[in-house]
């Protein structure tokens, strides 16, 4: 976008706040890919949470002295629509946006070379999804139904709790036998004595059996197959090197630190929040918030609008 405010973009950028303003929006939000005019954009969107978003730290340079929210992301080649729900998403994180809130969105749809398109997003639709891209770009030898099915079960604990009351659980998935080596029994082994069919984590029955223990201290240790091998397990693999947010508690320092040590990724659910984290290597590589509605699983579906015949 050009550094100068001036149409077709200044047409587009006033529509949106007039937009904004009918539907009572929570926010504005800019899809930038380069420096912007902050005082024009201050000035013309009238609202005091105007979401400026790009993967590029320079680009945002002085939107925080106009009263802007700039938000960075990491750079990378995934499309648009993508891009806009990781900047929605760190926006819940970091509580600048609530999670049911609603935004105006503008953004480049068809043309790369400027912003042509306006969206409204209701983030208790949009962050409740997620594509299978997000678990395919973590490299493990874990299959990917194995993940969906220990991150779907996360989510939904993280987002359901028990009786009412919130709670916070951890898995390891995959390189069994080796985590198993860093691991102690906290006590009484619930899936100890049943069937594989029987601890299958994509079986209905087993998934309904995990939220009912998931109460308990420890880790489930979950194979590549989906079998839940042991459960109560104090992981017991040195912290070293490890550098985490603040705020996180024991059982994402284990998570940390039984995936630097070996090549299983661990899912945690906060018991403070219900916010599920995936770890691998040592570090957080994907976060859900607690939403109002479930995670579904979808492929990335973009239609380009019709074009008339001439």
């Amino acid at each position: 976008m050009p550094s100068k405010f001036r149409d077709p973009f200044a047409s587009i950028y006033k529509n949106a706040a007039k937009l904004r303003i009918a539907l009572k929006a929570d926010a504005l939000m800019l899809m930038l890919d380069g420096p912007a005019d902050w005082k024009s954009i201050r000035k013309v969107g009238q609202f005091k949470l105007i979401l400026c978003v790009s993967q590029s730290a320079e680009d945002l340079e002085g939107a925080e002295e106009f009263g802007l929210t700039p938000v960075v992301l990491e750079a990378d080649e995934s499309p648009v629509h993508q891009r806009m729900e990781n900047a929605l998403l760190e926006c819940v994180a970091n509580d600048v946006l609530d999670a049911g809130a609603q935004v105006v969105a503008l953004y480049s749809g068809f043309d790369s070379k400027g912003i042509d398109s306006i969206s409204v997003l209701q983030l208790g639709e949009h962050l409740g999804k997620l594509t299978a891209r997000d678990l395919r770009q973590l490299e493990t030898s874990v299959p990917l139904e194995t993940l969906k099915s220990v991150v779907d079960l996360a989510v939904e604990i993280g987002h359901e709790g028990r009786e009412g009351n919130p709670v916070g659980t951890l898995f390891v998935v995959g390189c069994t036998r080796q985590v198993l080596e860093y691991s102690s029994t906290a006590g009484f082994d619930p899936v100890k004595g049943y069937g594989k069919s029987d601890r299958n984590i994509k079986d209905a029955r087993t998934r309904d059996a995990i939220k009912e223990i998931a109460l308990l201290d420890g880790a489930f240790v979950v194979g590549s197959d989906g079998v839940v091998e042991k459960c109560c397990q104090i992981i017991q693999a040195k912290a070293a090197s490890i550098t985490l947010s603040k705020g996180l508690g024991a059982r994402h320092w284990a998570a940390a630190s039984i995936t630097r040590i070996t090549k299983a990724i661990a899912v945690v659910v906060s018991q403070s929040n219900g916010t599920v984290r995936v770890f691998q290597n040592g570090h957080v590589v994907l976060r859900i918030e607690p939403l109002r509605r479930a995670v579904t699983w979808r492929e990335f579906e973009y239609d380009p609008p019709m074009v008339a015949a001439e």
